[in-house]
């Protein structure tokens, strides 16, 4: 009896030996092959730290540039013999106008001068870190634009390390001069004070803050101008915290160039009164300063219910804007944003960059030249942008309740811009309304 023990318990160690020896083999090869220990560059094995042209931080003559040549775009290859297939605007059986992408291709001989452009600080790495994500996974893997961020304090190496990681295009690090980030000599700073508790007490969102105050004028007015934004012509604005819930397979610049478009944005809805009581007026006086700049077959009827007589409200909500830098550059909006400035009601109420674009390409532009991105799918606290149109959500692997869409909601300003373009709206829109 006890020696049939002794050899079943034998015979049992036997095989635990001999599975935990397979095992261990097993194991231990699949971690060796995932160890982060060298980078491929341009065919040369790169060890961490050591220090190249490619993956190394460069400072620029001027100190306010860093550059990061995180990926050789000269390595991407066509992935389609007919790579220079436009991606157009078609209408379908239902009147519906809808994206008609060709096969994915990734052109360098006809690769747009398009960039996505952050602004940020350090603290805001993590939350960014998700929106980068985001974005490189339903976009940018396959087409590997560049990324510029912009600070008015200097970038930390971890901000650069992860954001470059994250990044597979080139990514560049700007410093926001003073001159651009403060109050301007013509501001009385005790009023602007003054009015910062009156908003305070009253509650209204980033009523009383300063720095809230100079990023919007940023944004309205210098963001374009930036150095590093010199070496493009196309831009996608990306904030922290924001999602991207459907595959993007077409390049969504070449689409903007290819189709005449200046302006694209995903959410739209009526700015808080309380911010801007005198930006219609003093964009009144501009206009009737300028009447050159204004198309005949403007949008003014988007953004006005009474003939341009009062303004509704409605803007596109600039978390998300994809555009030409062109515009920004004009003549017209240069100078629009110089009245706009020296009125100053950036600072003497609290008018953002989101209403501020808005009117200006509604005025200055004409109506076709502005387009609404519905197949995208966006988020940013509190809104949804989901696809109306089941279709294009299964086809673009969108991973939104469309329940939750803000589109065709009472309170979004969608609605009436497909209603004074007299555009169809998509497929199962009504199901999505209040």
């Amino acid at each position: 009896m006890n020696s049939a023990r002794l050899v079943r318990f034998a015979v049992f160690a036997f095989c635990l030996i001999l599975c935990g020896f397979i095992l261990s083999k097993g194991s231990g090869t699949a971690y060796i092959s995932r160890l982060p220990l060298e980078k491929e560059t341009d065919g040369q094995s790169l060890a961490a730290g050591t220090g190249s042209a490619s993956g190394e931080v460069v400072e620029n003559n001027d100190n306010d540039i860093s550059l990061i040549n995180n990926k050789d775009s000269s390595n991407i290859q066509s992935t389609s013999s007919n790579a220079n297939d436009p991606q157009k605007i078609f209408t379908d059986p239902d009147g519906y106008q809808k994206i008609k992408a060709p096969a994915l291709n990734v052109d360098e001989g006809d690769r747009i001068k398009a960039t996505f452009v952050t602004l940020a600080r350090n603290s805001d790495l993590w939350s960014l870190a998700e929106s980068i994500r985001a974005v490189e996974d339903r976009f940018n893997n396959k087409f590997h634009y560049d990324w510029v961020f912009l600070n008015d304090d200097e970038f930390s190496e971890e901000f650069k390390r992860v954001t470059t990681s994250l990044c597979s295009g080139t990514t560049k690090y700007g410093f926001i001069e003073k001159d651009q980030w403060g109050f301007p000599s013509w501001i009385d700073t005790e009023k602007a004070a003054k009015v910062r508790q009156e908003m305070k007490e009253k509650k209204i969102i980033y009523g009383d803050s300063i720095s809230y105050r100079h990023m919007c004028r940023y944004e309205s007015g210098f963001f374009f101008r930036h150095k590093l934004m010199e070496d493009y012509e196309w831009y996608w604005r990306v904030e922290p915290s924001i999602k991207i819930y459907c595959d993007i397979n077409y390049d969504i610049f070449k689409f903007m160039r290819d189709n005449n478009k200046v302006y694209g944005f995903t959410i739209s809805l009526p700015e808080y009164k309380e911010t801007i009581p005198t930006l219609w007026e003093t964009t009144r006086e501009f206009t009737k300063e300028h009447p050159e700049y204004l198309p005949e077959n403007n949008m003014l009827d988007f953004i006005s219910d009474d003939n341009g007589n009062t303004y509704n409200g409605c803007h596109f909500w600039s978390n998300f804007e994809v555009g030409s830098l062109s515009f920004w550059r004009s003549d017209a909006y240069l100078k629009y944003f110089e009245h706009l400035d020296k009125a100053g009601g950036f600072f003497y109420e609290r008018w953002g960059d989101a209403p501020v674009h808005s009117i200006a390409a509604a005025l200055f532009l004409p109506r076709d030249k502005i387009h609404f991105f519905g197949d995208l799918g966006y988020y940013h606290v509190p809104f949804h942008n989901c696809p109306a149109d089941k279709d294009i959500r299964d086809q673009n692997r969108c991973l939104c309740n469309p329940k939750d869409d803000f589109t065709w909601k009472g309170y979004s300003c969608v609605g009436k811009y497909f209603s004074v373009n007299k555009l169809k709206r998509p497929s199962g829109w009504e199901d999505l309304t209040d």
